[in-house]
């Protein structure tokens, strides 16, 4: 069963096509951008490409993945808005997977999974042999307890590694954002169940930055 892979809740614009078979999934082709800006105009694009380069018509596919955050309201939304217009027009189930996931999924002992939230601010979960037992949350990296934390990932946990890796835990060398055949791999049961596609629910976890302004006060006379 092919499946259309998206991410764009990090810096790293992600498109990949995967095939999932009855025990495995396997990549076909990717493109991974690190632009924290540049969702809305280069996933579209890496699409096409993953397509092409997998000689894949877009109703060939079987379903879409696509990755729910938490991330920043702009970049995230224009996964999110993506991934379900070209499920529609394909007619095929979307499904939605935490996009920590897809860094913590298979990590060793129990992991802190870090992205940039920006603000000074990480987005965080903990994982247990790689399924999340805590989280997701959004915070100051000294507010992150590390208490039975053995070691960190993710480019929220490079970053701040001076406050995150202390000496009872440390950097792990795994992935810094989320890895496309992990979260296929997290919704691989409902592409092969042929499940309905769920409502995507997206992880802001905060307000977005840019907010309405207010009424104006009247004018004293």
């Amino acid at each position: 069963m092919l499946v259309m892979v998206v991410d764009t809740a990090t810096p790293a614009v992600t498109a990949a096509l995967v095939r999932v078979g009855d025990d495995d999934v396997t990549l076909l082709a990717e493109r991974v951008t690190v632009d924290a800006r540049g969702a809305g105009e280069l996933l579209a694009p890496q699409i096409t490409a993953v397509l092409a380069e997998g000689g894949v018509a877009p109703g060939d596919l079987a379903a879409i993945v696509t990755g729910t955050g938490p991330g920043p309201f702009t970049g995230l939304r224009a996964g999110l808005v993506t991934a379900a217009a070209l499920g529609h027009a394909v007619g095929v189930p979307v499904h939605g997977v935490c996009s920590l996931d897809g860094i913590g999924r298979g990590l060793p002992g129990r992991v802190l999974v870090a992205t940039d939230a920006r603000r000074k601010e990480i987005y965080w979960a903990v994982y247990a042999d790689g399924v999340r037992v805590g989280g997701p949350e959004v915070a100051r990296p000294d507010a992150v307890s590390l208490d039975g934390i053995e070691r960190v990932a993710g480019a929220g946990a490079e970053q701040y590694a001076a406050v995150l890796a202390r000496p009872h835990s440390r950097l792990l060398e795994g992935p810094r954002y989320p890895v496309a055949t992990a979260l296929a791999e997290l919704a691989a049961d409902r592409v092969r169940a042929k499940a309905p596609g769920e409502p995507l629910i997206p992880l802001y976890l905060r307000r977005p930055d840019a907010v309405l302004p207010g009424e104006r006060k009247p004018a004293l006379r």
